[in-house]
């Protein structure tokens, strides 16, 4: 992370203001520096939207946009959403109550009541269905301007019939993808983490997910990112009170000692936090699982019973996979993304030499493994595949530090061993790998499928389960990058001796700029395009 050098430093010092990299009070009247220093906290929340130091206000002329809120296709209902200046025009023009006469319109209902309407053309008249109508007005609405929302029959001909005549009114557009929400992010109502939590929910497959991105869509992280930005603001306006008025007498003694003693702390606890082994980046993403074994083992076979379709060709014939196979599912309310990779042995073959090398390349990537063993050699073949899967030296049941994998050992085709032998492997291997879970099955009789799911359910939670997690985790690759820098700063102003306390300030406001950068508190307009990118149209 660039840093500039002292004398950029202290230049930048006497340019900016503590808030210059966070969000600032709104101006007040100039007052000199002697009665007001500029050592106050700002403020958490404000009434306009700074990033950086533009400030971004609603105009009165902005657009209203609308679009349809609810899934395209035919449907019971269909939710046609409003926002803007202009939002109670839509009432206004395109309403009338159920029981009024042709003449009665221009009522605007009590605000969060539902209430039944006939939805007619602003131009003509005519009626287009028969509804319910909403009125959010601002600023305590989803987007902080006024909203409306037409809740009609979900038909093709009836939503288009509402888009169409919506457009005709003065000042109203359709929406863009995401606009909805970008309008929400700009006056207030969401930061980027709430934002990047709603896509995640939007997305979600699965419970884990589902929970997870829940958690920060209602301001879990923004929570945590937040209190630590107070902290390093709070500590950074008094380093600047020592350097600007060090020799008043009204400033008390130990000031930077107290403040050392904060950023340790936090240090610590930013550190903590960012040791988490990526368990929320991988829950948001998939859980990568690989099966792993010599050809002919029922690699392909294990791949299509828990996916419980034909996903992969399973042929007698030695080398059918070629390539690395694919199948996301769900187990146990964990995504997790199924590999069948090319069977692991001696060969000159070009093509199944590509696909060994693949399966080997996968082993970098997974979280966890699926190890098949040949049960026709199987005492040698269980330190034999691990051996194959070199310069990889993690799997086999070795100690889960961060990034290693885990292992699940799967003796498929049980049906064909008598129970004494099959017993026997198993503890051979318990004793050959400790702590590895051991499952069998038969992938033709399907005996043991279900004592296997919930044994690999089981392993997984053990592994990435984050319901006790006292704080929401990390799930973008980005807060984990932005934490890191803020950390680096941390660390800088902690080797510092007391004498540099202008440099020491300087590290305190780039480590409040990174993790600004997290909530959009500082200027993030390249990441909000790609993420607006992301929602439907009438989110």
């Amino acid at each position: 992370m660039f840093r500039p050098t002292r004398v950029i430093a202290i230049l930048n010092r006497r340019r900016f203001p503590p808030w210059v990299h966070g969000v600032r009070p709104l101006p007040s009247p100039l007052v000199s520096r002697a009665a007001k220093p500029h050592t106050t906290i700002p403020t958490v929340h404000s009434t306009a939207r700074y990033i950086g130091t533009q400030v971004e206000p609603t105009p009165l002329t902005q657009p209203t946009i609308f679009a349809l809120a609810s899934a395209p296709g035919k449907a019971g209902v269909a939710v046609v959403r409003i926002s803007g200046p202009r939002a109670t025009q839509a009432l206004l023009r395109m309403t009338r109550s159920l029981q009024s006469s042709d003449s009665d319109t221009g009522i605007i209902p009590k605000p969060r009541r539902v209430t039944g309407r006939r939805i007619i053309s602003p131009t003509t008249g005519i009626v287009l269905d028969r509804g319910l109508a909403v009125f959010f007005p601002g600023p305590h609405s989803y987007t902080g301007e006024d909203v409306v929302e037409f809740h009609a029959h979900g038909g093709a001909a009836v939503i288009r019939a509402i888009l169409e005549n919506l457009a005709l009114i003065s000042g109203f557009r359709m929406a863009e993808a995401g606009e909805f929400s970008r309008r929400a992010f700009d006056n207030d109502k969401l930061d980027l983490t709430s934002l990047e939590g709603l896509v995640d929910l939007l997305n979600a497959e699965t419970e884990a997910q589902r929970k997870q991105a829940l958690r920060q869509a209602e301001g879990g992280l923004y929570t945590i990112y937040e209190q630590w930005r107070s902290l390093l603001v709070s500590s950074l306006a008094n380093l600047e009170a020592v350097i600007d008025f060090g020799e008043d007498e009204n400033i008390e003694e130990g000031v930077y000692a107290n403040v050392r003693s904060t950023i340790e702390k936090l240090a610590n606890d930013i550190q903590s936090y960012v040791s988490d082994e990526r368990r929320g980046e991988i829950i948001r993403s998939g859980i990568h699982v690989a099966i792993i074994g010599p050809p002919n083992v029922g690699k392909s076979s294990f791949l299509n019973l828990l996916a419980q379709r034909q996903v992969a060709i399973v042929s007698p014939v030695a080398g059918t996979t070629r390539d690395v196979l694919e199948s996301t599912i769900d187990i146990g309310g964990y995504p997790v993304v199924i590999s069948d990779t090319a069977g692991l042995h001696e060969s000159t073959d070009v093509i199944e030499m590509e696909g060994m090398r693949r399966a080997r390349e996968r082993v970098f990537l997974i979280d966890a493994a699926a190890l098949l063993p040949d049960r026709a050699n199987i005492l040698p073949n269980l330190t034999s595949i691990v051996d194959q899967l070199a310069p990889h030296p993690d799997l086999g049941g070795l100690p889960q530090d961060e990034g290693v994998p885990t292992n699940l050992w799967v003796f498929n085709k049980c049906d064909l061993v008598p129970p004494p032998l099959l017993a026997e492997w198993i503890q051979h291997l318990q004793q050959l790998r400790p702590g590895s879970p051991v499952a069998s099955l038969s992938c033709h009789t399907q005996a043991g499928f279900d004592d296997l799911l919930h044994s690999l359910a089981a392993h997984i939670q053990s592994q990435f389960d984050t319901s006790s997690a006292p704080q929401p985790l990390i799930t973008q690759v980005r807060h984990r990058q932005q934490l890191r820098d803020c950390l680096e700063c941390l660390e800088t102003f902690l080797d510092m001796e007391e004498g540099d306390v202008v440099l020491a300030a300087e590290e305190l406001r780039y480590g409040a700029q990174a993790i600004g950068k997290i909530t959009g508190r500082v200027g993030v307009e390249d990441i909000l395009d790609v993420l607006f990118s992301q929602f439907c149209i009438g989110k």
